[in-house]
């Protein structure tokens, strides 16, 4: 345990009784979100972020201790452990080290060493392998001579060539099985080799890129990779390791070939042979295998780092919205929905071809915002979402009250729409209008409608339906919960998807919470949550804090204050001259606190100083909603064409998408607009997103628009 805290302490550059702390409270199965809210004093005040990455990597160095011992015991049962052995075990850093130490006693199919092990050949293989007879001294006779008394036909083995055959090919598997071999080898491959890929057929596609692409594999970007294993698997590519120009057969034989050898020249053919045949192919797959795991950590982690923001973008509020779920022949769906999401009023019109009842549309659009007071329409982006803007952005310049408009992504609509969820919500609603609902909503409270869907079917990452989909909702999930307790929860209006994510509530609980809502008209306060079915003291200390009662009479249940730091934030209001009454008013409790002192009032109130601080954040702004401080979402009230776009026009987008290679704006043209990694900053940036952020409000520069392919190439960078 020792020497786990400390690899995790090193690692995470935190004090090692910060990373114990941690260890220890995931140990007692407490939450991320509330160890990095609630717990601050164990481990040294971490974000949610490195708490998560650190029970990550807890989790893969607990695997590898299991897989040494799986391993020793296997081995042990096969009587082959040694002490060298064990020892390079326990030094083993990762798995792959610890299989290339299995490696040689790996229970194995028959291959041609194992066959020629049979027929008795192991004891020639080490004579020429050693090159020295019983005292030491270099062989005089050929290897031919040598193999003679293994000529055995009853053995199957007929000829001295036979004979010397099945030596060379047990060579070879030792070789190819020795771990120090495969690890010099993997490296060298890592350091000089190259992905090559080539056309598997004369056919136009979108991999055209690749059809004669070469890349020195420490180059490599991960959205390359991915797109080339993409391409491999819908076999429009044929692709492999090119090795470099080093020759590996002196790696191979620089134990195995001492001075005054008298076999150099039958290792040297060994040792090809153990390359051509059985390394390199199997290298050829581990390092391949690596390259996908590391552009598939790389794609996860970019999708997470895209989701966060998304989820917090700040809601509209206090705003009727009318959702419009643009279509052609069926139609597009309106659905207006009041400031707290509530569905007033849904629709039909047809402005869209084959139709074109533009006038007849306009009627009833107007009709609807005159009616509920609609101050902004919210797009969906899917088909007809192009003619549907051109027809909002027109009705907008004809109509005589202030309304604007905003395309949101619709991506994941659909999935919501015909769920069990979404024929819960409105079972009286067909699944396009449900559709129309969640566009609106998505605009109001973008966290609160996006939970409802699966985080993969949001649309802000590449190539998510490659990877490892265990390990992308893993990584996703947690985004979602550090969001929604980030925010905090409205536990009297707050629906089972996002209760769910609270930390501490499971799905079932959240059920209940809500039927106890319904059944008693609502919580008057936090304890109350203890009356709830299968939500227990524990469940209650993890959730309490990021469930907020603006209904119940004591106003720290208003806040993040969790229910544990009460008489803590009474006290500290005593101390400094308060009462509970002033809350939301406390102008000079920060003065106060500082003629107080930090460090006494908290060891008076019998807490530390992150959470004195986090609760006089809390009493100054009881229910405060961290999105708010962030940049309104960019709301427009006219469209541009594509051909409306020159070079050098100077604009204003909104990020939709921030990959590898740099970011998507969406620029009023319906058409995203790319800015290349180099096109961010003056300044040399490794990836977009130590810039840039989905739903960032940014300034750019239109550099080139291609018509016919519908590219659009935007710059961020100021003149030098």
């Amino acid at each position: 345990m020792d020497e786990l805290i400390g690899r995790l302490s090193q690692e995470f550059h935190v004090r090692p009784e910060h990373a114990q702390a941690v260890v220890e409270l995931l140990d007692e199965g407490n939450t991320v979100p509330f160890i990095a809210r609630y717990r601050k004093e164990r481990h040294g005040a971490m974000d949610d972020q490195t708490i998560r990455e650190l029970a990550d990597r807890l989790a893969y160095l607990r695997g590898l201790e299991a897989r040494k011992k799986e391993v020793k015991a296997a081995v042990e049962e096969q009587g082959k452990l040694t002490p060298e052995l064990a020892a390079a075990l326990d030094r083993a850093a990762t798995l792959a080290e610890v299989e290339d130490l299995y490696r040689p006693c790996r229970p194995k199919r028959r291959t041609r060493a194992s066959m020629a092990r049979e027929k008795g050949l192991e004891p020639l293989a080490q004579l020429l392998l050693r090159g020295k007879d019983k005292q030491g001294r270099p062989l005089s006779q050929t290897p031919e001579k040598l193999a003679q008394p293994y000529v055995d036909e009853e053995k199957g083995v007929a000829t001295v060539e036979e004979a010397l055959q099945g030596a060379k090919d047990i060579l070879a598997e030792d070789f190819s099985d020795d771990a120090s071999i495969r690890k010099e080898l993997r490296a060298m491959l890592q350091k000089n080799g190259s992905l090559r890929s080539v056309a598997a057929k004369e056919e136009d596609s979108v991999y055209q890129l690749y059809y004669d692409f070469t890349e020195p594999i420490k180059r490599l970007q991960s959205h390359r990779i991915l797109a080339i294993n993409r391409g491999e698997k819908e076999g429009f590519l044929k692709v492999s390791i090119q090795p470099g120009e080093e020759s590996p057969v002196p790696r191979i034989l620089q134990k195995a070939l001492t001075k005054n050898h008298p076999f150099p020249e039958l290792l040297r053919e060994v040792a090809e042979d153990a390359w051509s045949r059985l390394l390199f192919p199997s290298l050829e797959r581990e390092i391949r295998s690596d390259l996908t795991e590391m552009a598939d950590e790389q794609a996860i982690h970019t999708f997470a780092l895209n989701l966060h923001p998304l989820l917090m973008q700040p809601p509209v509020k206090n705003q009727v919205v009318l959702g419009f779920d643009p279509a052609y022949r069926t139609g597009c769906k309106l659905a207006v929905v009041d400031g707290t999401g509530k569905v007033l009023e849904t629709g039909v019109i047809y402005p869209t071809k084959p139709h074109n009842k533009v006038e007849e549309a306009k009627k009833v659009l107007r009709r609807l915002c005159d009616k509920h007071g609609v101050t902004c329409i919210a797009i969906g982006n899917g088909t007809a979402s192009r003619e549907s803007e051109l027809f909002v952005s027109q009705f907008i310049k004809e109509y005589d009250k202030p309304l604007a408009y905003m395309v949101v992504s619709e991506a994941g609509a659909s999935v919501y729409s015909a769920s069990k969820l979404g024929a819960q919500e409105f079972p009286d609603f067909d699944v396009s209008l449900r559709s129309a609902v969640s566009i609106a909503r998505r605009l109001q409270d973008p966290l609160a409608e996006l939970v409802k869907i699966d985080p993969k079917a949001i649309g802000v990452g590449q190539y998510q339906h490659d990877m490892p989909q265990a390990r992308l909702s893993q990584a996703l999930d947690g985004v979602v919960e550090d969001c929604v307790n980030g925010v905090g929860v409205d536990l009297n209006t707050a629906s089972p998807s996002l209760l769910k994510r609270v930390a501490g509530i499971t799905p079932a609980v959240s059920q209940n919470v809500v039927a106890y809502r319904e059944e008693h008209g609502g919580f008057q306060s936090r304890k109350e949550l203890l009356k709830v079915p299968k939500l227990g003291p524990k469940a209650f200390e993890q959730c309490a804090g990021f469930l907020r009662v603006m209904e119940s009479p004591n106003v720290l249940d208003h806040t993040a204050v969790h229910p544990e730091s009460y008489q803590a934030a009474q006290k500290l209001l005593t101390l400094c001259g308060y009462t509970l009454e002033d809350v939301g008013n406390l102008g000079d409790l920060p003065g106060r606190l500082k003629q107080l002192g930090e460090e006494k009032a908290a060891q008076e109130c019998g807490i530390g100083v992150p959470t004195l601080r986090d609760i006089v954040s809390e009493l100054q702004k009881p229910g405060r909603d961290p999105r708010d401080q962030l940049p309104p979402p960019l709301l427009r009230t006219d469209v541009m064409e594509l051909p409306d776009l020159k070079p050098g026009m100077k604009l204003s987008g909104t990020v939709r998408n921030v990959v590898d290679f740099g970011a998507f704006v969406d620029i009023g043209v319906h058409q995203d607009g790319l800015v290349h990694v180099s096109q961010i900053t003056n300044r040399y940036i490794r990836h977009p997103s130590e810039v840039l952020s989905v739903g960032d409000v940014v300034e750019v520069t239109v550099l080139s628009v291609d018509e016919g392919k519908k590219r659009i190439s935007l710059t961020m960078r100021g003149e030098k």
